[in-house]
């Protein structure tokens, strides 16, 4: 109950108060049966005083209630002791029913802060427990991503260590045909795009084996300019492109040939981000890149009108070994991401205007990282 309201009901019992007082005095003393009325009536303001404001708001209705009785006690003054003294018994009844009715009431909401202070402090100790529930959950989630990364980690250790030995050897048949086919050959541009992939390939696995002794790794790639790196990307991946009769198609706005960016960084990331594009549209699907000079760097859109992805998983998508296409291993996108990162720049996904995803790359320019 607001202040507000019991004030108001506090000033509608003192007006009952004085309603019967008045009627006591306009009602001629012979009528009885009347006066006998009123005055079982004022049990009424007095026993809600009490039970809504305790002992002080019981004893200040009895009292003002005894006050408006007196005009009706005068009425029996004359008409000799035993009538009087009976009248006079209702004054110590109604301070009677204000004391005990408020104690009575006061003991109770007594009880009730009681209760009420014990139940914010469960509410408060409940709200705790969830709280660290959620965060012992969490930290199990994080563990356990922790174990598999571990096993991973053991298991890409071999695997880099055997992939070595056989790299080497289609390094050293890829230099044979690269002097056998000249640059005037038609397919000199595969050559060189074969060298450039195994040498990226080998830096990779340089990286996985130091990762895995705890060693720190220099990046040493070069910078090229996006939009060849971009169209060398797309050369890479003609096959399953033509394959499914994929629309692509590229838009540039802006003096995007000047933006240059670390190569095999972004030929991972964009091989990544358009192969999960290419499996996700169907046959004759339509996939379009756009790459836009901004500001404080570029941005790289590649959107799709394929299935799309629910907005609730926007977020977990990125996460390790979380997957939502059959025989995926959910690490592209989670290394797709910590490289963007390596980059200072930033990933994110939405719904394209072809009803598909959409994944746009933000990469800062040199000023504004050094920044």
């Amino acid at each position: 109950m607001t202040p507000r309201m019991k004030k108001t009901i506090f000033i509608c019992l003192l007006g009952m108060v004085a309603i019967i007082g008045m009627l006591h005095y306009l009602t001629p003393g012979y009528m009885i049966l009347f006066h006998d009325t009123y005055r079982r009536l004022s049990y009424f303001p007095i026993a809600i005083g009490a039970i809504l404001y305790g002992l002080p708001g019981g004893l200040i209705i009895a009292l003002l209630s005894c006050l408006s009785f007196v005009p009706h006690l005068l009425m029996f003054w004359f008409q000799g002791p035993q009538a009087y003294y009976s009248e006079l018994s209702e004054i110590f009844f109604y301070l009677a029913a204000g004391l005990v009715i408020g104690l009575i009431s006061s003991r109770e909401n007594k009880l009730r802060e009681k209760y009420q202070q014990l139940s914010e402090k469960l509410a408060g100790s409940y709200q705790r427990l969830h709280d660290q529930a959620t965060r012992l959950v969490q930290a199990e989630k994080k563990l356990g991503q922790a174990r598999k990364l571990s096993s991973l980690g053991h298991v890409s250790a071999s695997l880099a260590h055997e992939i070595k030995n056989p790299l080497a050897s289609i390094k050293g048949a890829a230099e044979i045909l690269a002097d056998e086919v000249g640059p005037s050959h038609p397919k000199h541009e595969f050559i060189e795009i074969m060298r450039s992939e195994i040498s990226r390939l080998n830096n990779s696995v340089d990286e996985v084996l130091a990762y895995c002794r705890g060693q720190q790794t220099l990046n040493k790639d070069r910078l090229e300019p996006l939009v060849d790196i971009l169209d060398k990307v797309i050369l890479l991946l003609a096959p399953q492109i033509r394959e499914k009769s994929i629309d692509l198609t590229c838009e540039r706005t802006g003096a995007t040939s000047m933006i240059q960016v670390e190569e095999a960084a972004m030929i991972q990331v964009l091989v990544n981000i358009i192969l999960n594009a290419v499996d996700a549209v169907p046959k004759k699907g339509k996939i379009r890149i756009c790459h836009t000079q901004e500001p404080k760097g570029c941005r790289i859109d590649v959107a799709d009108n394929g299935p799309g992805i629910p907005s609730e998983k926007f977020e977990k998508i990125f996460e390790s070994f979380v997957t939502f296409k059959e025989g995926g291993t959910g690490l592209g996108l989670s290394i797709t991401r910590k490289v963007i990162e390596r980059l200072g720049g930033t990933i994110g996904v939405g719904c394209s205007d072809m009803g598909g995803a959409l994944f746009s790359v933000f990469l800062p320019d040199k000023e504004s990282l050094a920044n």
